[in-house]
Parts: C-alpha cells; sequence; structure tokens
C-alpha cells in the first residue's frame, strides 16, 4: 500500500511537473502584463505548487522507509544515500520550489502593498525553507555530499533575501518586478533541476550527482534572472527620462 502510494504521488508529481516545465516559458518569452502572461502564469503556479507539494509528501515517505519507497535502488545505494537525496534533498527542494512560486505568485497580486505581503504564513515559510535548508546541509556534511550542501545553500539564500524584501517599508515597482522574477524563474530552475537530476536516478543512476545535472537548469535560470533585471532597469530609466522630458 506504501509503495502504491508513493508511484501515485511519483505520477502526479510527473504530470504537474511537466506542465510547469512547459507554461514557464510563456511569461518567460512572451510579452510581459499582457493575457497570455498572466494566463500561463497561473497555470505555472498552480502546477508548482502541486508539484512541490507532491514531491513534498514524497520526501515524507522516503524518509520513513528508503527502500520500501524506492525498490529499484536496493543494490545500487545504500539506505543513508536514499533517505539522504529522497528524503532530506527532496525536503529542501519542494519547500523551496513551494516558497518561490507562492511568494513570487503573492508579490505580482500585492505589488508594493507590503501589507497584504506580510503574513504570518509569508514569514513561517521562509523560516521553513532555511530550517530545511540547515537539515539538507546538516546531512550532506554528515554524508559528505556537497550537492546537498550547495542546495542548501540556495535555500537559505532564498529565505533571507525574501525576509529582506519584506523588511522593506516602501519598495518600489523595480523592487517587487526583480522579486518576482527571482522567485518564479526560481522555481522553473527547481523543476527542471528534478527532472534532470531526480529523473536521472531511474534511468541513469551514476549521473544523478553529476554537477553537470544541476548546472545546466542553474545556468539557464540565472542567465533569464538577469536579463530580465537588466530589462527592468532600462525600462525604469526609459520612464524617468519621459518624466523628465514632459517636466
Amino acid at each position: 500500500m506504501e509503495l502504491l502510494v508513493f508511484h501515485t504521488l511519483v505520477i502526479a508529481h510527473i504530470i504537474s511537473g511537466a506542465t510547469g516545465a512547459i507554461a514557464f516559458w510563456v511569461p518567460v518569452i512572451g510579452r510581459k502584463g499582457g493575457t497570455n502572461h498572466r494566463r500561463w502564469g497561473q497555470v505555472f503556479t498552480l502546477a508548482l505548487l502541486c508539484t512541490g507539494s507532491f514531491a513534498l509528501a514524497m520526501s515524507l515517505l522516503s524518509l520513513y522507509d528508503p527502500m520500501g519507497t524506492h525498490p529499484q535502488l536496493v543494490g545500487r545505494f545504500d539506505e543513508v544515500f536514499v533517505r539522504g537525496f529522497f528524503g532530506h534533498l527532496m525536503l529542501c527542494a519542494a519547500t523551496l520550489t513551494i516558497n518561490l512560486t507562492w511568494y513570487g505568485w503573492m508579490l505580482v497580486r500585492n505589488r508594493s502593498r507590503q501589507e497584504l505581503n506580510r503574513t504570518r504564513a509569508m514569514y513561517a515559510w521562509q523560516w521553513v525553507v532555511i530550517g530545511a535548508s540547515i537539515n539538507c546541509a546538516a546531512q550532506g556534511w554528515m554524508m559528505g555530499e556537497k550537492l546537498l550542501i550547495g542546495l542548501a545553500v540556495v535555500g537559505v539564500a532564498t529565505g533571507v533575501t525574501n525576509l529582506v524584501f519584506l523588511a522593506k517599508e516602501h519598495p518600489s515597482r523595480e523592487d517587487w518586478l526583480k522579486e518576482h522574477v527571482k522567485a518564479l524563474v526560481g522555481a522553473g530552475i527547481s523543476v527542471y533541476t528534478a527532472f534532470m537530476a531526480f529523473g536521472s536516478v531511474r534511468v541513469l543512476p551514476e549521473l544523478a550527482l553529476h554537477p553537470v545535472m544541476w548546472a545546466i537548469p542553474l545556468a539557464v535560470g540565472l542567465t533569464i534572472i538577469i536579463w530580465h533585471r537588466l530589462a527592468i532597469d532600462r525600462a525604469a530609466r526609459q520612464r524617468r527620462s519621459t518624466v523628465a522630458q514632459a517636466a
């Protein structure tokens, strides 16, 4: 029964993750602020929240019974590795995905109205991500797996930078736009990383912890974030120039 539940979660996770991975590119490439941007952004957000929730449930089951939920890995990896990779690492990735998706979506809904962003749930999720990341780093240290520590650094940095933004009293339009891009593109990075890294365990297990499997989505995502941040700054300069000329 436990294995059946886990396999059901895996199927649901793949379906929602694939939906999010496809929807991700419409807001990224398309015209910003338009109907398609909003519609596909909503699809992406819902899909990623589901994906992260399924991954969270899978990680908890993996922590409870690592080898029972991954019988195909018996004889290939020991229990410590399976619990660390599919339990602690996936727990960190899942909470990070949910956090980034929800945070990015709330920012575009609330914009500069910080009082709507500063909810107990919003603050709680930042500390949940930081706590899961610290645990992931500790497990990686004990296992001697630097990859777990690397993801933990991303998780802690995300929680801390989100808290820093929430501390701003009057964020500008550029501030919340940059945070919105950072969060939702970051969530997109997590989806593609999961497909390449966690998925490779089932196809080519020896590639699961290869740095390239994690570096490719990260490099693409960072490029997208930097490009959009520069575009936001250019648009802001153009608006200020137009206002100055009109004055």
